[in-house]
């Protein structure tokens, strides 16, 4: 599918999500800085939400695969929330191009369910980075050892199963999850992508 094509999607999917429920990117007017860092792929991303529904940023990539380095304007949209009294879910779409080269685009789904015990999550992402194919999907699951109260520092024990364009092949493996207000970190380790860590705080 091409950029042109990509983008109509993406923008469809928006517009059906304008009619559904929807929780915030992050809350209106707040701001959230991400560090992610594999073998592969290092990136750092700042996001700000005009709304509690969606959110707009700036990413810079450094692709070891292509060895290029880039930045993209990067949007997400929370299409889907539901909420009961003793878990939640939600669904997003997300896309970014960048304004250097149409060569480096990507879109794509995610999203998560988790329960004060449980957590599941998946993404679904179609990349190109220098003119190649570098989609990538991952599997997340994970179990709360104890039942913190808001405010506490927060523990999840995780199993991520993950697929880039680098590895036609599944990898699983284990993962750590922490968070405490606004701060987290996920954090693992694999045979291929090494160490996969991911750092996001809001403010």
């Amino acid at each position: 599918m091409g950029i042109i094509r990509g983008f109509v999607f993406g923008t469809f999917l928006m517009s059906l999500a304008s009619v559904l429920e929807a929780r915030p990117i992050s809350y209106p007017g707040g701001s959230t800085v991400m560090l992610k860092q594999d073998r592969r792929v290092s990136s750092q991303y700042y996001h700000y939400s005009p709304s509690y529904k969606f959110s707009i940023g700036l990413e810079n990539v450094n692709d070891q695969g292509s060895q290029e380095q880039f930045s993209q304007i990067r949007a997400t949209y929370l299409t889907h929330r539901k909420n009961t009294a003793k878990s939640q879910r939600n669904f997003y779409v997300a896309m970014g191009l960048s304004p250097e080269s149409s060569n480096h685009y990507f879109y794509g789904v995610h999203g998560d369910w988790e329960s004060r015990r449980w957590y599941s999550g998946f993404s679904f992402l179609k990349k190109r980075v220098a003119g190649q194919r570098r989609d990538e999907r991952y599997l997340q699951f994970g179990v709360a050892p104890y039942l913190g109260d808001y405010g506490d520092f927060h523990t999840w024990i995780m199993v991520k199963a993950k697929r880039s364009g680098f590895s036609q092949e599944w990898e699983v493996y284990p993962m750590l999850k922490f968070y405490q207000g606004d701060v987290l970190l996920e954090m693992g380790y694999s045979r291929n992508y090494q160490w996969d860590v991911h750092l996001m705080y809001r403010f």
